[in-house]
């Protein structure tokens, strides 16, 4: 493996604008397509109580129209281009990002710098009344209305205290939705989606120095803003563990179970992973055939490693078959965690997952799009771009012992479980 690590250092280049927007720019002129990705270092995390839901409400808004660009025209133009095009919001960041034949750079560009540059000059009552019933909408079908809808925003609540910024879901509280004041919405805006508080990937077929000259064009004059200030919290912990039962409009039973783990790229974060897939993430997972293959009392079972800026959680979930009781599958779940730790795990455990992340790694940098968007997790979370061959390394550590160490370390600890059960028959 170590040789070709070397495949792995991708050559690029970075450079800051007066405005202190970070560019960095990679060629790859493997095919006539050109990515570019957008972050923004905002999330949910930035909120506050009462207050959330804002920055996934941006992630309509910055569709919605700015100065020059008519509502819903950002997706036409780039669609016309033949590129496709998206944006997405998590607790630590929002990003937006087209890919497109390069000879269209400059539209993307354009596209990008007016709606960061000019986006409060198209942002009005109707367009925020508009897309406030659009999200209220998403989150009634995707959470309310949705089976086991809301488990995530359970499980998160409780496993963080009100006044920690991982407490409310993503797309917000459907009372602060529906309390959404334009001066507040504008006020977010004005001090998250500055250039000085963003970076921008360029990868693909262009010259780089064309690329920087583009990038000057349309972004160099947009003003910053107050530099803003990171978040710094105390590692979370839970002082005892909690039992939450919801009802709700299902046909089975789900169980999940919820840690407070490690941030990502810690120490413990490639362990987790690992720990992670072994005990659930597929058909050869030891949960997998202890509980639906072996003993037949789960429909189905996962489990995974969420790390994040702040701190990790660490969560397994699996469905009863019906007729059994949650109690015997969370039985069944800490009698294999138990094993795990105290025997650890077998060399070919190791070598399968191992190669598993490995393999999904290298296919990962086989698309230009996904290149584009690795580049900038890694700038948002190192501070470096090119950390392909530190991040794959981390798994190269890993042993059988530091498993069993790291299951021990966290998975004994207090925790949330939530138990999804069907509506009883009083319920109205």
């Amino acid at each position: 493996m170590n040789n070709n690590l070397n495949l792995l250092d991708k050559k690029y280049e970075k450079v800051v604008l007066d405005n202190g927007l970070e560019v960095i720019l990679y060629e790859d002129k493997s095919l006539p397509l050109v990515s570019v990705n957008l972050w923004y270092r905002v999330g949910s995390s930035c909120e506050t109580p009462g207050k959330t839901g804002f920055a996934h409400l941006f992630e309509h808004m910055m569709f919605q129209g700015s100065l020059n660009v008519e509502k819903e025209m950002h997706f036409r133009y780039i669609q016309e281009a033949g590129g496709s095009l998206n944006g997405s919001t998590s607790i630590d960041r929002t990003n937006y990002y087209e890919t497109l034949p390069s000879n269209n750079l400059d539209l993307a560009l354009w596209l990008e710098s007016d709606r960061m540059g000019f986006m409060l000059d198209g942002l009005i009552q109707e367009k925020l009344d508009n897309q406030k019933s659009v999200v209220m909408n998403e989150r009634r079908q995707r959470y309310e209305n949705e089976p086991y809808g809301l488990a995530w925003e359970l499980l998160f609540s409780n496993l963080f205290e009100q006044d920690f910024p991982y407490h409310w879901p993503t797309i917000g509280w459907m009372k602060d939705i529906e309390n959404f004041e334009l001066d507040d919405i504008k006020d977010f805006f004005r001090k998250y989606y500055s250039p000085n508080n963003a970076s921008l990937v360029i990868a693909g077929d262009m010259e780089t120095k064309d690329a920087i000259k583009s990038v000057e064009k349309y972004f160099s004059e947009i003003p910053s803003e107050q530099a803003v200030s990171p978040l710094h919290y105390n590692q979370p912990a839970l002082t005892e563990s909690k039992h939450i039962v919801h009802e709700d409009n299902v046909q089975l039973p789900r169980i999940y179970l919820a840690w407070i783990s490690d941030k990502v790229f810690s120490k413990d974060d490639p362990d987790l992973d690992a720990l992670s897939d072994i005990l659930g993430s597929s058909k050869n997972s030891r949960l997998y055939k202890s509980l639906v293959h072996e003993k037949q009392i789960a429909q189905d079972v996962s489990c995974f490693q969420y790390s994040a800026n702040l701190t990790g959680m660490f969560i397994i979930v699996a469905t009863a078959k019906p007729g059994v009781e949650l109690d015997t599958i969370k039985s069944e779940i800490m009698t294999e965690i138990e094993k795990l730790a105290q025997e650890g795990v077998t060399e070919n455990e190791l070598l399968r997952t191992l190669n598993g992340i490995k393999s999904s790694f290298l296919y990962s940098l086989q698309n230009v799009e996904r290149m584009a968007n690795q580049f900038n997790s890694y700038n948002f979370y190192l501070n470096e771009p090119n950390s392909f061959i530190i991040d794959l390394e981390r798994y190269e550590r890993i042993t059988a012992q530091t498993i069993a160490d790291t299951a021990k370390k966290h998975l004994f600890n207090n925790h949330v479980r939530l138990d999804v059960v069907p509506k009883s028959k009083n319920t109205i």
